[in-house]
């Protein structure tokens, strides 16, 4: 796929979440280009919209010399990415290097690398209560200044107790209550899971990090309940897409369960249960453009990106939006 231009990337939230553009892209028809706001329209009565209710951390703290991004628990630590303040990751740390960041807390890495290590960071009371004290939100260099958290929350998100999403679902950002009506009045039905996404700045070649998802009883039985009306089972991001072929069997049946999850959806792992998929445009880094060749096939999701390039879409976690609709088995 064609490269895609700096200047492409939303250097800032939108001033209207559901004003992002909004691409259909369905199996052997025209591209169709409009608004979000156009969603309800391009979805059937009966389909099922699936969302994720991931809360977003402030999960990155500036420390001396270098920012620490915090990715989500692991076995006695936290699971951690270094990178300079310029944004540049730093490779050549060592297991039991420190890290000094602000109130005299030190994060001492244990193991892993060279990108994302095992970490003690002791804190009274608690890394969360602490990140909400000092933290801020993961940003990358392409973005102007600093948003603050509430943009990256989505109408969805829900504390649930435990740690949430180092990084926003963001194929959820642009939904609105207003919305959401829309939707309802429709007939779309919508379902919830959870999946607590990790860092999601993977090089070419990284699979992602295992995720912390669960899918609840009445999520499994609507998707069920849809899949057997021959309606479409709509994910909205690749982490719902994570989530739900993560409880499938072989025939596409989706049970509830949670758990952490290593999937990596592909060639050798096509999507069984996703039949449709709310996405934003990011980097066709392997993992996500093998998770969208899953769902869609080739060749739709190369037109998609094609499209997306000639016609000047914006990338990127404030960007604009695609609907991917395959053909259906």
């Amino acid at each position: 796929m064609r490269p895609v231009p700096a200047e492409r990337f939303a250097a800032a939230p939108p001033p209207v979440r559901d004003g992002v553009r909004l691409m259909v892209a369905a199996h052997r028809r025209p591209v169709r280009h409009g608004r979000f706001t156009d969603l309800p329209a391009a979805l059937a009565p009966g389909d099922l919209l699936v969302v994720n209710t991931s809360d977003t951390e402030p999960a990155a703290v500036d420390g001396r010399g270098v920012v620490l991004h915090v990715s989500g628990p692991a076995p006695q630590g936290w699971f951690v990415e270094l990178r300079t303040p310029a944004g540049h990751r730093v490779l050549d740390a060592r297991p039991g290097d420190t890290v000094e960041l602000p109130r005299g807390v030190r994060a001492t890495l244990l193991d892993g690398g060279p990108r994302i290590w095992r970490a003690q960071v002791p804190v009274e009371g608690g890394l969360r209560g602490y990140l909400a004290a000092v933290g801020r939100p993961i940003t990358y260099s392409y973005l102007r200044g600093r948003p603050p958290l509430a943009e990256y929350r989505t109408v969805f998100a829900r504390p649930d107790g435990g740690f949430g999403s180092a990084e926003m679902p963001s194929a959820g950002r642009p939904f609105t209550p207003t919305l959401l009506q829309a939707l309802d009045d429709r007939g779309v039905r919508r379902a919830e899971i959870v999946l607590h996404t990790g860092v999601s700045s993977l090089e070419k070649g990284e699979t992602p990090l295992p995720e912390r998802y669960r899918v609840p009883p009445e999520t499994a039985a609507l998707v069920e309940e849809t899949r057997a009306a021959g309606r479409r089972v709509v994910a909205v991001g690749t982490t719902v897409t994570r989530a739900l072929e993560t409880v499938a069997d072989s025939a596409g049946r989706v049970r509830a369960g949670e758990g952490t999850t290593e999937l990596v959806l592909g060639p050798r792992r096509r999507a069984r249960v996703v039949t449709g998929l709310v996405t934003g445009w990011h980097e066709p880094a392997a993992s996500h453009l093998d998770l969208l060749l899953a769902v869609a096939g080739r060749g739709s999701v190369e037109r998609a990106y094609a499209a997306a390039l000639d016609q000047g879409y914006a990338w990127h976690e404030f960007g604009d939006s695609c609907l991917l609709l395959p053909r259906r088995a």
